[in-house]
């Protein structure tokens, strides 16, 4: 039996649920001939209650890394984690994130480890509804056209509410108060979180360089009740939707609230979910819809970059 030794950045919702999960998939890894040994788990507060499995070696000394086969990054921001895995990367070993807005403003860094396959990154994008697995490998045999997708569950909440006929500030004052929305909000309802995603997904489909700083950005704060309400009477829902597609030989990204036809595919299949619709020239129209956020949804996919790894597939290979 191989030992494969992780460590684990972050021990909140998703980190927990991780740590939670492996143990959970125990049996799943012995059938690989791999245990998984936790090296440590660097939170802020070692205190603080945490519904880990018994044993967890919880720190605040992020040491632990330097013996580290693998590393999986729950823990958000930019800055401070992107401190913490730059010395493990340039060893030459891997990396699993969720961390969109890392990929998205640290690619200058970080694109050559994707290029090398270092980097894991499925759940970045729709938590553990696969999209980046089938962009980055079948996917590449199609010549893409378009996507459009509904990726921030904030927003589709709150738009949700708004069709039962809430007011903006009512329907984010709720959201906030059931842990959807951060305080203040902007990172979703200003459509920044759409547009770091939108900007990964557009790195396996239109440039494997595509900027962050290339997506127009539109956030749902200025949607009134009465545009909510005028959409639904013409047959109509208003959706945060990200879309990418050519316009005059170049590719335009970019992050608007739109009034789309009820029967459209981001109305009807992500009626409640995060959604995309995938257009390619051979392979036709493709709907990918499901869970975008929440621990467990977004540990999966973790949990399954992890299994990648051991098995031997490389990372998300972005566009050369």
């Amino acid at each position: 039996m191989r030992t494969v030794t992780v460590g684990v950045l972050g021990c909140g919702t998703v980190g927990q649920d991780v740590l939670n999960l492996i143990r959970r998939r125990e049996a799943i890894f012995a059938d690989l001939g791999v245990r998984i040994e936790v090296a440590g788990v660097l939170v802020r507060d070692t205190s603080r209650p945490r519904a880990c499995p018994p044993g967890t070696p919880l720190t605040t000394d992020p040491g632990f890394l330097q013996e580290c086969g693998v590393v999986i990054e729950a823990m958000g921001g930019v800055e401070h984690p992107m401190s913490l895995l730059r010395p493990h990367l340039r060893s030459g070993r891997p990396v699993i994130t969720a961390n969109k807005a890392l990929l998205a403003e640290k690619w200058d860094e970080l694109r050559d480890y994707a290029l090398d396959g270092k980097l894991y990154y499925e759940a970045s994008v729709m938590a553990g509804t696969p999209v980046i697995g089938p962009m980055s490998t079948v996917l590449r045999a199609s010549t893409f056209q378009r996507l459009q997708a509904v990726l921030n569950g904030t927003c589709l909440y709150i738009v949700t509410q708004m069709e039962q006929g809430k007011e903006y500030a009512q329907a984010l004052a709720e959201a906030q108060a059931l842990g959807y929305a951060e305080d203040p909000p902007t990172l979703d309802v200003g459509g920044f979180d759409t547009a770091h995603k939108l900007t990964v997904l557009a790195r396996f489909c239109a440039d494997g360089n595509f900027p962050y700083d290339r997506v127009q950005v539109q956030g749902i704060e200025g949607l009134t009740l009465a545009d909510v309400q005028t959409a639904r009477a013409r047959g109509e829902r208003i959706k945060l939707v990200a879309e990418l597609e050519r316009v005059n030989g170049e590719w335009q990204a970019r992050v608007s609230p739109q009034s789309l036809p009820e029967d459209h595919p981001l109305c009807n299949a992500g009626a409640s979910r995060n959604a995309m619709v995938y257009e390619g020239e051979e392979c036709g129209t493709l709907v990918f819809a499901g869970g975008g956020a929440g621990g467990m949804v977004t540990a999966s996919a973790m949990v399954g970059d992890l299994l990648d790894w051991v098995i031997g597939f490389p990372g998300h290979v972005p566009l050369h």
